[in-house]
């Protein structure tokens, strides 16, 4: 017998949010304002990937595991701080690298699975 996959927001090419067997998978997430600097977009990424999580009836404390692309790994420090101010005590297994992103004003991506 199989599980139900439920998807969020699906698209021509991903969905935002993917449910299956009590498992959440969000896709990599940008910002929507790419004037800002690497903390003003690490912000709205967070506040996305909370709302993603939500729909999914979890949240951050349930995170499993995190990929986080940055343009600059110069920028990593910068993005940590606002990372630890957001994430807590909970902390999953993550990742972070310099990759080139999909326009040149993007300065971080974050993918995260999470436990329902």
């Amino acid at each position: 017998m199989s599980q139900n996959i439920v998807r969020h927001e699906p698209g021509a090419i991903l969905s935002r949010a993917v449910e299956y067997n009590g498992m959440v998978f969000v896709a990599g997430l940008t910002a929507d304002n790419y004037e800002l600097d690497i903390k003003g977009q690490t912000e709205q990424v967070l506040k996305k990937i909370d709302k993603y999580l939500g729909l999914a009836g979890t949240n951050k404390t349930r995170l499993l595991s995190t990929l986080i692309y940055v343009s600059d790994i110069n920028n990593k420090d910068k993005m940590n701080e606002v990372w630890q101010a957001w994430i807590g005590k909970e902390v999953p297994a993550r990742a972070c690298v310099q990759a080139v992103l999909g326009t040149s004003k993007t300065l971080v991506e974050i993918m995260v699975t999470a436990a329902k």
